[in-house]
C-alpha cells in the first residue's frame, strides 16, 4: 500500500472513520466542491437549453461547448497557481485562498455576464456570449486546481478519502442545482421552448450567480494550509509579468491557429466524405495543430528570453521530472497507465448511456428522475461511503472494489437491454453505475492526491486530472458506432472487459507503491 493508507486504516474503527467526518476541513470541501459543481451546466446543458429557446441553430449552440475545453487543459497554466502571487490579496489570505477568491470573482462576473446579454438578438450579442461562457470556463477550471491543490495541502494523507467524499458529494449537489435547478427556476419564471421569455433566463442565472456566495465565504472562513509546500524559488514582479505574457501568447497562437485553420480542415472533411471516423480524425489533427502551435510559441518566446528560462523550467518542467524521479520511469508510466484507464468502463459506457434509454423507449421525464434525481442521490451516497471505507480499509483496498465494481455493475444494462422497457431494471441499472462509480471516484481522488509532491500540487494534479478522462472520452466518441456493429447487449459486455486490465493495474501499483512509499498494507 501506498502512504495514503497510514494512518485512519487498518488500525481506525467505523466509529474513528465516522468522527473524522466531522473534521472542519472535510466539511469545508463539500461546500467547496458545491462551488465546483456549479459552472459546468451553466456553459453544458442549461446554457444550451436557454439558446435553443432563443433561436439560436444547432450548430452554433454545440460551437459554445468549446468554452469548457479549460477543464481539459487546466494543466497548461496551474504552473501560474502554485508560483505566481496576487498583489495585496497573497499577503492577507495566503496563496491558495488568495487564487480561490480570485477564480470565485471571475465565475462570479461570468455568469452575470452571461445574464445580461439576451442571444436571441443574435450577431455581436452571441459573440458576447461566447467569450463570457470561455471566461466562466476558463474561471471554473481554475477553481477547480486551487481547490484540488488546497484539498491535498490542508490535510494530512488520512483525510484525503474522506475530503474527497465531501467534496464529490458537494459537485454533485452543485450540478443538480445549475442543472435541474436552473431549468425548474427558468420554467418557472415562465420560459418555454414555445415561448421564450428572455428575463427568466436573466434572473436563472442571477440566481446561480448568487450561489457562489457559498463558495466565497467558505474561501474566507477556511485557514490557508500551512507548512505543505517546499519553498521555491522567489522572482520579482517583472517575472511573473513576463511570465503571463508568454502564457497570453500560447493562448492567443492556439486562437489563432484554431480559427484560421478552421476552413481548410473543413474542406478537407468535406472532401474524405464526412464520415464519423474521418470527422473524428480531421477534428484530432485540427485541434493538434492548435496545441502545436500555442507549445510552439511558449518556446520560441522563451527561447528569446522573453522570460526567464529557469523559471520557466521550474513552472512547467520540474513537476514532470519530480513525478519521474520519485517512482522511477518504469513505475511512473504504471502510475500513467492506471490513472488514464481507470474511468474507461463507466465513461465509455456513459456517454451513450441516455440514448440508450431513448431507444428502449422511456421518457424525457422518466430519464431525467431516474438518472438526475436517483443516480445523482446514490452517487453521492456511493461516494460518501467509498470515502469511509477508504479510510476504515486503505485506499489501495477500496480503489480495487471500485475498478471491481465499474466493471461488473456494466453487465445489469445487459440485463436492462435484454428486458426493454422495464423501468424497476432501469432503476437497478442506474442505481449500481452511480453508487459504483461515486465508490470508485473518491478511492481515485484520494489515490491521485496521494501521488502528487507537496512542491507542485497544483500542477501534478492537473495532469493527473486532465489524464484520466482523456483516453475514455476519446473511446466514448466510438461507442455509437461500436452499439451500431455490435449492438447493446455485446457493447455492454466489452465495456466490463475493458474494466479487467485496470484490474491488473491497481494490482501492479499496490505491489509496486510500498517500496517507493515505505508504507505497508496492514
Amino acid at each position: 500500500m501506498s502512504s495514503t493508507d497510514s494512518a485512519v486504516t487498518a488500525d481506525a474503527s467505523w466509529g474513528a472513520a465516522l468522527r473524522a467526518f466531522l473534521d472542519s476541513r472535510v466539511i469545508a470541501m463539500f461546500f467547496l466542491g458545491f462551488s465546483a459543481g456549479i459552472p459546468l451546466l451553466l456553459i453544458f446543458s442549461s446554457l444550451s437549453l436557454w439558446l435553443r429557446e432563443a433561436g439560436v441553430d444547432r450548430g452554433a449552440v454545440t460551437f459554445f461547448s468549446w468554452a469548457a475545453l479549460g477543464y481539459s487543459f487546466k494543466f497548461v497554466w496551474a504552473p501560474l497557481v502554485d508560483h505566481v502571487p496576487w498583489p495585496f490579496l497573497t499577503r492577507w489570505l495566503g496563496r491558495r485562498r488568495a487564487w480561490l477568491l480570485v477564480a470565485q470573482l471571475a465565475i462570479l462576473t461570468a455568469i452575470l455576464l452571461m445574464a445580461a446579454i439576451d442571444p436571441a438578438q443574435g450577431g455581436a450579442s452571441l459573440t458576447y456570449m461566447a467569450l463570457a461562457a470561455v471566461l466562466l470556463g476558463f474561471a471554473a477550471a481554475t477553481q477547480d486546481i486551487v481547490i484540488d491543490a488546497y484539498r491535498i495541502e490542508a490535510a494530512e494523507t488520512s483525510l484525503q478519502a474522506l475530503m474527497s467524499a465531501t467534496y464529490i458529494a458537494g459537485y454533485r449537489v452543485g450540478m443538480v442545482v445549475s442543472g435541474a435547478g436552473a431549468l425548474f427556476l427558468a420554467a418557472a419564471l415562465g420560459t418555454t421552448a414555445e415561448h421564450y421569455v428572455y428575463e427568466a433566463w436573466r434572473w436563472t442565472y442571477v440566481a446561480m450567480a448568487g450561489t457562489l456566495g457559498v463558495g466565497i465565504l467558505t474561501t474566507l472562513l477556511i485557514r490557508e494550509p500551512a507548512g505543505r509546500r517546499a519553498a521555491s524559488r522567489r522572482h520579482g514582479g517583472w517575472d511573473y509579468f513576463r511570465l503571463l505574457l508568454v502564457f497570453a501568447g500560447g493562448v492567443g497562437a492556439f486562437v489563432g491557429a484554431f480559427f484560421l485553420s478552421a476552413d481548410a480542415f473543413a474542406a478537407g472533411r468535406t472532401a474524405a466524405g464526412e464520415g464519423p471516423l474521418i470527422g473524428f480524425v480531421f477534428e484530432a489533427l485540427h485541434f493538434l495543430l492548435a496545441i502545436l502551435a500555442a507549445g510552439l510559441t511558449g518556446w520560441l518566446l522563451v527561447r528569446l528570453k522573453l522570460v526567464d528560462p529557469d523559471m520557466a523550467r521550474e513552472l512547467w518542467v520540474a513537476p514532470v521530472l519530480d513525478f519521474f524521479a520519485r517512482y522511477g520511469v518504469r513505475t511512473a508510466l504504471l502510475l500513467l497507465a492506471l490513472i488514464g484507464l481507470y474511468r474507461i468502463s463507466d465513461v465509455v459506457l456513459g456517454v451513450i448511456a441516455n440514448v440508450f434509454y431513448q431507444d428502449l423507449g422511456f421518457t424525457k421525464t422518466q430519464i431525467a428522475t431516474a438518472v438526475k434525481t436517483f443516480g445523482v442521490v446514490v452517487s453521492i451516497a456511493g461516494g460518501l461511503l467509498g470515502g469511509l471505507m477508504a479510510a476504515r480499509y486503505g485506499v489501495m483496498r477500496i480503489l480495487m472494489l471500485g475498478a471491481v465494481l465499474s466493471a461488473a455493475t456494466n453487465l445489469v444494462f445487459v440485463w436492462l437491454a435484454w428486458a426493454g422497457n422495464d423501468a424497476a431494471i432501469l432503476y437497478l441499472a442506474v442505481g449500481a453505475d452511480n453508487l459504483a462509480a461515486g465508490l470508485a471516484s473518491a478511492a481515485f481522488v484520494a489515490f491521485l492526491s496521494s501521488l502528487t509532491s507537496v512542491a507542485f500540487t497544483a500542477v501534478q494534479y492537473a495532469i493527473f486530472s486532465s489524464l484520466m478522462t482523456l483516453l475514455p472520452k476519446v473511446l466514448g466518441g466510438y461507442s455509437g458506432t461500436m452499439v451500431e456493429a455490435i449492438g447493446y447487449p455485446r457493447f455492454f459486455v466489452l465495456t466490463t472487459l475493458m474494466g479487467l486490465p485496470v484490474l491488473l493495474l491497481v494490482w501492479l501499483a499496490g505491489r509496486h507503491l510500498p517500496a517507493r512509499q515505505g508504507a505497508a498494507d496492514a
